[in-house]
């Protein structure tokens, strides 16, 4: 069975429980930034 590419992700992000921390970078030019969530997506911290 083949899946498109977007229930593949989907099934990725069904599969975040409490136990998972997921971390966001962005790496501009001049400044870089990250950012932590839980699996609510609640942000942990400061940028």
């Amino acid at each position: 069975m083949k899946f498109k590419s977007q229930d593949k992700q989907n099934q990725l992000i069904e599969n975040i429980t409490f136990h998972h921390i997921v971390v966001g970078v962005d790496i501009a030019q001049e400044a870089h930034v990250a950012r932590a969530v839980n699996f609510r997506g609640v942000a942990l911290g400061n940028p």
